[in-house]
């Protein structure tokens, strides 16, 4: 569904100059403040019958406008001394200051948004707006909110709500006060984190959400800023969370919470001892098939073993259509990389796997590897060197970090097969974990 302005930007000029010849110079002093006409349809409040709208999107994605549009749709009337919908509004952001700057008097916020003859005046010392109407909209911090107990509203707006925090609990009161009138409503317009007030609102059977990319509303974006930020971004969590709006969950009880994988990052690694490609194989080879886990890990190993640090250098995974497409993808990797020896798990495989590398690198250095234990005993020990801070990621890996990020003592939580992280499991293990027990326990058997 297209917006009234991408069909005016989009119409024959002889088409537009008609429309707009045929509005009344009351309709066309009114058309810039229509939302309506101009909104994507990401900004405009789903049909239903609905408690709390949740407008989920990238930075720059049109989230405020949403929300300061939404809020005038609530207390404007026909006229303007008429009342709307709503008539005592709370007005939620992380801290005051955020509210006022960003949501109020923000260049997207309620004033900028307001017609001049329905625009409401700031009360600063009681920190609200009045509108002509009689309307009124109350500031609250998240980082008070026991504010919130006592005053009750019949709407209100929560702008960022996943960086609140005390997010749990001010939600919480603020429903408390969400009490008046026969319909009260919110909405709550945030880029998502993974963050426990936002997964169980979203979870919640009288929520209705949207979602956009940033992308959505580019017609209004610098060009460079969509370049920079894209480019430096690209293919990593945080480009998937602030810029294409997506809630990245973590598992409870991840191995491998996002805080951890986020101080692993490093923009360079040392001259390695040793590297190694780890391949999780597709035994089956066709386009819907699981991924082939292919990750190339190196390591500093000089000196005691405490010292010894390991850096994932790319993760090749890709979903191949036979097994020969997989096994080129593991050899070049290795040559990229200048590997010492390929290794992967053969439970299931035999032989398959040294024969598929070998029909593409009769002289590939290969290891094959049996699983004694579950994915996930065989993962902590890993997640122990990621909390020691002795694994390191180089570049842009947010697709192995989301499968980390779902991967438990207990197992995978997410769908389908961890196919990266197993790969990545297993070159650690070889790697740093069965060398240092040889060398600390010379009688103990590796996995």
């Amino acid at each position: 569904m297209r917006s009234g302005a991408a069909w005016l930007a989009s119409a024959p000029p002889e088409v537009a100059q008609s429309f707009l010849a045929g509005l009344s110079d009351s309709a066309l002093a009114a058309l810039p403040w229509l939302f309506e006409f101009w909104a994507q349809p990401h900004q405009l409040p789903p049909a239903g019958d609905w408690r709390t709208w949740v407008a989920l999107g990238g930075r720059g994605a049109g989230k405020t406008r949403a929300g300061a549009e939404w809020v005038r749709a609530q207390v404007e009337g026909p006229r303007p001394l008429e009342r709307g919908p709503a008539r005592r509004l709370a007005l939620l952001g992380e801290t005051y200051d955020q509210v006022r700057e960003v949501m109020i008097f923000g260049d997207s916020g309620i004033l900028a948004c307001s017609p001049p003859d329905r625009r409401p005046r700031w009360e600063a010392s009681r920190r609200r707006l009045v509108w002509p109407n009689g309307a009124t909209a109350t500031a609250f911090s998240a980082n008070d909110p026991e504010a919130l107990r006592g005053p009750q509203f019949d709407a209100a707006w929560a702008d960022e709500l996943a960086k609140w925090p005390n997010a749990e609990a001010t939600w919480d009161m603020l429903q408390f006060a969400l009490r008046l009138g026969r319909d009260p409503r919110a909405i709550v317009t945030t880029t998502p984190r993974n963050q426990p007030a936002l997964k169980r609102l979203l979870a919640a059977p009288s929520t209705v959400s949207t979602h956009a990319p940033t992308e959505a509303n580019r017609a209004f974006l610098a060009p460079a800023f969509l370049a920079e930020v894209r480019a430096r971004y690209a293919g990593t969590r945080e480009e998937r969370q602030e810029l294409d709006g997506i809630l990245l969950d973590d598992a409870e009880g991840t191995l491998w919470p996002a805080e951890a994988l986020a101080a692993a990052r490093v923009a360079r690694s040392p001259e390695l001892d040793r590297v190694v490609v780890a391949v999780d194989p597709a035994v089956s080879g066709h386009q819907g098939s699981d991924l082939c886990g292919i990750v190339v890990v190196g390591a500093v190993t000089k000196g005691p073993v405490q010292d010894w640090r390991a850096y994932v250098l790319e993760d090749a995974s890709l979903r191949a259509a036979s097994p020969s497409q997989w096994g080129r993808a593991v050899i070049d990797a290795a040559h990229r990389h200048t590997a010492d020896r390929v290794v992967a798990e053969v439970n299931q495989g035999g032989n398959m796997v040294a024969d598929v590398l070998r029909n593409v690198d009769p002289l590939v250095p290969f290891r094959p590897l049996h699983a004694r234990q579950g994915k996930g005993l065989r993962a902590e020990p890993v997640a122990a060197l990621y909390e020691q801070g002795r694994v390191k990621h180089l570049g842009r890996l947010g697709a192995l970090e989301e499968q980390m990020a779902q991967m438990t003592a207990q197992g995978f939580t997410g769908r389908g097969s961890p196919d990266r992280v197993d790969a990545l499991v297993w070159a650690l293990h070889v790697l740093m974990i069965e060398p240092a027990r040889k060398l600390m326990r010379p009688s103990v058997r590796s996995l």
